[in-house]
Order: structure tokens, then sequence, then C-alpha cells
């Protein structure tokens, strides 16, 4: 690995983990999202999002608005997490 590569590598996955701390949003007793939510989480925020700051408050209201798209690993992470409720993501299946 070239050292732009080891600097491009660090810098994506630190942007990662600012980004999707930015998903537990007001959750300052809890800290950052967990571990898990990161990793199923990753590649829609990429898909939909990585055009927002990754603290930006607009990160977590483009991850509502692409709700109906997110993947459903990314969706039972978030549910399992108690980020959105399982009723939210039925009543918005339901209504597509």
């Amino acid at each position: 690995m070239t050292p732009l590569t080891s600097i491009l590598t660090a810098r994506a996955g630190l942007t990662l983990v600012a980004a999707l701390g930015v998903l537990a949003g007001g959750h300052s007793e809890a800290g950052a999202v967990s571990a898990r939510v990161k990793m199923a989480c990753a590649g829609d925020y990429f898909s939909y999002c990585s055009q927002h700051s990754p603290t930006s408050p607009a990160v977590r209201q483009c991850m509502r608005s692409n709700g109906l798209r997110l993947s459903d690993r990314c969706i039972s992470a978030l549910v399992a997490a108690g980020e959105v409720s399982a009723d939210e993501v039925a009543r918005r299946q339901a209504a597509k």
C-alpha cells in the first residue's frame, strides 16, 4: 500500500465513523452509533448521503428521506439500536 493510499484509506475510515456517528442524533448519553449500525449502514450513507458533511444535521435527515431505499441490513440494525421503530418501518413500507 502506498503512503497516499494509506492516508486516503484512513481518512475514509475516519469520515465514515464521524458520519455514522451523526446518525445517533442527540444521543449524547450513549455516544456514537453502535458498531453494528456503522457496518450495516456504511454503504447506504455513501450511496445516498455522502454529499452532506459527516457532522452536518443534514445527514440524519438525508437518511430518513431515503428510508425506503435503505438496505434491509441497515434498517434491521437501526431498529435493533432503537434509532427507528419497527412500526415506523412497517408504516413507511405499507405507504409505498
